[in-house]
């Protein structure tokens, strides 16, 4: 009996289901594919069996491999049957999928629980696609603004203490406003504006109070709340 192994999770963990037969044991070998032979001593045939549990062997004895008892092969390694189980649940891997990681055999929930990539926000296993933020990964659905709560995934965005949220939200929140328009001012995407002494506007919003021509790269002059070109001012004091 083989067990045949193809992507783990994370495109390790999308398992094949075991197959039987000869003949398909045969083509994984020829193809490389992981396989893990399961078969029965046979009357007559030398075997150099050495259970790879050593000292820690089931059976009481790694080199004992009685007439009748089945073992598992997998590459150049070979165990009692019985042995061949999960190194971390113990459970025995029988003809269930199972995941080879660094000489130990694991059983795919085993595996997921040790290994499998988790959100930082619910702490559950990321099985396909995510978002990386601070070098943390999400789940898409789970990275969200921190005020709103909607989707950030492929969105605009920036953070506040660590934080993210979307840029309607941290405009309203957080953001300098227009002295003009009372909008937030969030620079998001490039947006300009001036500030001159306490006061803000978006690029669109500065300009002369009288003429209402743009005061963006020129001159200007303060009438109390009002911001004036010089040829206003000019006109004023006549």
């Amino acid at each position: 009996m083989a067990g045949v192994l193809s992507n783990q999770l994370d495109k390790k963990l999308s398992l094949k289901t075991k197959t039987v037969g000869e003949e398909r044991i045969k083509r994984a070998k020829e193809r490389n594919e992981d396989v893990a032979i399961l078969s029965m001593e046979i009357p007559g045939e030398k075997s150099n069996f050495r259970c790879c549990l050593g000292e820690e062997c089931l059976q009481g004895d790694a080199t004992s491999l009685s007439l009748g008892t089945k073992k598992m092969e997998y590459k150049t390694r070979q165990w009692h049957e019985k042995c061949f189980c999960c190194c971390v649940c113990k459970v025995p891997i029988g003809t269930q999928s199972f995941i080879p990681r660094e000489q130990e055999i694991y059983c795919a929930k085993c595996y997921e629980e040790k290994f499998a990539t988790r959100c930082i926000k619910c702490n559950k296993v990321i099985t396909s696609g995510g978002v990386t933020y601070k070098n943390e990964p999400w789940h898409r659905e789970c990275f969200t603004c921190t005020h709103c709560s909607k989707s950030l995934a492929g969105e605009r965005f920036t953070s506040r203490d660590e934080k993210p949220y979307c840029a309607e939200c941290f405009g309203e929140l957080f953001a300098k406003r227009c002295f003009a328009c009372n909008k937030p001012i969030t620079g998001i995407g490039g947006t300009k504006f001036i500030s001159f002494e306490d006061r803000h506007w978006h690029n669109d919003c500065f300009f002369c109070a009288s003429c209402r021509n743009s005061l963006v790269g020129r001159g200007f002059i303060t009438d109390q709340d009002d911001i004036i070109c010089p040829d206003c001012a000019k006109q004023k004091l006549l």
